[in-house]
This record gives C-alpha cells, sequence and structure tokens, in this order.
C-alpha cells in the first residue's frame, strides 16, 4: 500500500472520530497522525540508527527461534486469512471503515475506482486500539516483548514500528520489505490459500497473478 494511501485512510479515520473521551494510546495515535507525512521516515531513522533492527526474511526464522522474538502481523484480517504465520500475533494497524456517511461513501467509491478494483484492498481506517491490542497480544511480556514486527510491503509495519518504539517497546525488529520479499520456506508453518509472498495482491491483480503461475512465469 502506497504512503499517499496509508495518510489518506488515517486522515479519514481521525476526521470523523468525534469523541473527546479519548484513552491515553488514542491520543498517541492522534498526535502520530497529526504528523502522518513523516511517520515511515522517523521508523526509518530509527531503523538507521540500530534502535530497531531491520530483519531479511530469510533471518527471521532464527529471530523467531533463538533469539526468542515473537511475529506481529499487522496487515488487515482479510490479508491474513489469505496467508499468514501460525502461532504470530496479529493486531491490524488499519481495519475495514463501516461508516456509512456521504462523505465516506465517496472516498469508498473513488478509492474502488483508483485502487480497490486492481488490487482487492478495502477501504481502511487507522486502528484506533492498534496500543491497547498490542499490549493484549503480549500480556505477561509487556514493554520487554520481543516483536519482530510485519506487514505485507514493510509500509505500514514502519509506521507501527515508530508507534510502538514512542509507546516504551525497545525490543521491536522490523521485516525489510515484509512478506512480499520472501521465499518458500523463510517462515515454518505458513496457513492460508496464499502463498505469504502473494497474500497482498487480490481483485484483478491476483487474475493476473493466477495466470503468470499457470504458465510457470512466476512460482
Amino acid at each position: 500500500m502506497a504512503m499517499g494511501v496509508v495518510a489518506a485512510a488515517a486522515s479519514t479515520f481521525f476526521a470523523a472520530s468525534p469523541s473527546p473521551r479519548l484513552s491515553r494510546h488514542r491520543s498517541r495515535i492522534r498526535r502520530a497522525q497529526a504528523t502522518s507525512s513523516s511517520w515511515a521516515g522517523n521508523a526509518e531513522e530509527l531503523v538507521r540508527s540500530g534502535t530497531v533492527r531491520p530483519v531479511r526474511p530469510r533471518d527471521a526464522r532464527d529471530l523467531l527461534g533463538a533469539e526468542g522474538f515473537r511475529l506481529l502481523d499487522v496487515r488487515p484480517e482479510w490479508e491474513r486469512a489469505r496467508a499468514g504465520v501460525r502461532g504470530s500475533a496479529h493486531v491490524p494497524l488499519f481495519v475495514g471503515d463501516d461508516d456509512m456517511g456521504l462523505v465516506t461513501l465517496l472516498k469508498k467509491w473513488v478509492h474502488f475506482g483508483y485502487i480497490g478494483l486492481w488490487t482487492g484492498q478495502s477501504f481502511t481506517k487507522m486502528n484506533d486500539r492498534f496500543l491497547d491490542d498490542v499490549a493484549a497480544a503480549v500480556a505477561g511480556d509487556g514493554k520487554d516483548a520481543k516483536l519482530l514486527v510485519a506487514c505485507g510491503e514493510g509500509l505500514r509495519s514502519l509506521i507501527a514500528v515508530r508507534m510502538l518504539h514512542d509507546d516504551g517497546y525497545k525490543n521491536v525488529a522490523w521485516l525489510a520489505g515484509g512478506f512480499s520479499k520472501c521465499v518458500d520456506g523463510d517462515f515454518a508453518d505458513v496457513e492460508g490459500e496464499s502463498k505469504l509472498q502473494y497474500a497482498t495482491i487480490g481483485g484483478v491483480s491476483y487474475i493476473f497473478l493466477q495466470l503468470l503461475l499457470l504458465l510457470g512465469v512466476v512460482k
């Protein structure tokens, strides 16, 4: 997903969120959204400085095994359903936007025409419970949890990495390039109907992928 789509989805959600009684975590997400254009850049600085460890898919198994890291999958539910790593924690950073207001419906229509039809990606909003949901998923380890954060192509996970770091998680690693860069065997116990590296592909693009697979152009 392009960063423009990510930022647009986040802006849509926060512009429409009317409740003044936000939790501490929701307030932090709102502050992060205010500087959404620098999310990935800030996270990349954490990676360059060594504060956050970049991990290639082919090296992930050692990190998850010998070093005791846990895989945190931040993809939306429909990508996870296509292919996921059994035993990983799943906390989506973006969730489907069910708002049926006129403005949102117009945005959904534009999204479908430019993005959804070709990629199969639904119109999303920021998961305002993301940090709370991560805390629940790693209950017992707290902020000391060792997390390898992953998404389809590495952009959403960069946002998640920055948010987690700012929330006090210091043992955070990032799956460089996301699942799209992995090959068969990088992760054990993959479940779902698709290969992990193709799970982000949907819509018309999925039809082309199936044709390429049938012709043996890709495997």
